[in-house]
């Protein structure tokens, strides 16, 4: 069978890299082992501003303009809900905080996305001594439903595959790549954490982060917006909450901890004063790489090969965003930007001159 893509990873990354193909009329199969994935565990929080410092994010306005028509024309193929614009309230901890904000509201690179004027009103169930700030264009990506949704339309459709991927099946030549019984004009490795057993990436510096998080169920709190303090807290419906996250640099494995549950408990009890409860506990490994920014580009020798990875904490605005940038650089030679490109890395690593 011959198709213009194969793809690798059916995550966040590898879907939107199908969807992109899509959108350009570019055939494709994506193949799955299901294995170190994060989208399923994801938080799915987007928004334009770093919440912890009030600080920009690079094209933070560009990622969210693709992704308002990403994700609802995805939606619509689909027949699914899974794109929920909701307001954040960032609860302040201190006189420091609110400082910080306001000198945010007057930054040219956040203005736009801040609410100068504090709120003030206390959001039931969750007091603050020193207010809220408001973050504007921002919301939550059904991760869990948006994969499975799309997965599932895929295997409907003959273009997805469960299985392992076998490294030594795979040949590469100067105008194709095979594998099995697929031909392809070239193949896109979007495996997430597993990069690292990928021979043609797995020397990139990956450095995954584990998360965890929980799911509790909160009958009493009502609450019709996103709260984020030492844990955010989203309403994903039927009094459901999700509870994240965690950050653990050194754990590599997908085992769910005690410490990490009893961190997330905290920060949930330090935040509302009523009854909760814990319905589901997850864990996986987000791929950040050591720089902070993605791994997107061709392989340093086989031209056909290439590598979309690194999205980090915010691969729902940087999934539908980045797979465009690649399949740009691909079909229309549109050079990636160099904070992206992978070949920053080349001639740091001497492969090369």
């Amino acid at each position: 069978m011959k198709v213009d893509y194969i793809i690798v990873g059916a995550g966040l990354a590898g879907l939107s890299m199908a969807h992109v193909c899509r959108r350009m009329h570019k055939t494709f199969v994506l193949l799955n082992d299901g294995k170190r994935t994060s989208s399923k565990v994801a938080g799915g929080m987007f928004n334009p501003v770093v919440l912890k410092r009030f600080t920009s994010i690079w094209e933070s306005q560009i990622q969210l303009d693709f992704a308002e028509e990403f994700y609802p024309e995805t939606e619509r193929l689909l027949g699914k809900t899974f794109y929920h614009k909701l307001p954040i309230y960032r609860k302040f901890a201190s006189i420091e905080e609110q400082n910080n904000w306001f000198l945010a509201c007057d930054h040219p690179l956040t203005a736009a996305y801040l609410n100068s004027q504090l709120k003030t009103d206390q959001i039931p169930h969750i007091h603050s001594s020193y207010f809220f700030g408001e973050v504007y264009n921002t919301g939550y990506l059904d991760v869990k439903q948006f994969v499975q949704s799309y997965q599932d339309y895929l295997m409907q459709n003959h273009l997805l595959i469960n299985e392992h991927f076998d490294f030594s099946l795979l040949r590469i030549e100067k105008e194709q790549v095979v594998y099995n019984d697929f031909q392809a004009k070239q193949i896109v490795f979007a495996e997430g954490f597993s990069m690292l057993n990928n021979p043609f990436f797995n020397y990139l510096p990956l450095d995954g982060t584990k998360g965890e998080l929980l799911y509790v169920k909160i009958p009493n709190l009502k609450l019709k917006s996103i709260v984020k303090a030492t844990v955010f807290i989203i309403p994903v419906g039927n009094d459901i909450y999700k509870v994240g996250a965690t950050y653990n640099w050194h754990d590599k494995t997908d085992t769910l901890t005690a410490e990490a549950k009893s961190e997330l408990i905290t920060g949930l009890e330090a935040l509302i004063d009523c009854d909760y409860e814990i319905i589901d506990h997850v864990a996986g490994i987000r791929p950040t790489v050591k720089d902070r920014r993605p791994l997107v580009g061709s392989h340093y020798e086989h031209q056909n090969v290439y590598l979309l990875n690194g999205l980090g904490t915010r691969g729902v605005l940087l999934g539908p965003y980045l797979a465009d940038k690649l399949i740009q650089n691909i079909e229309n030679n549109v050079p990636l930007d160099t904070n992206i490109n992978v070949a920053r890395y080349y001639k740091k690593l001497q492969l090369i001159k």
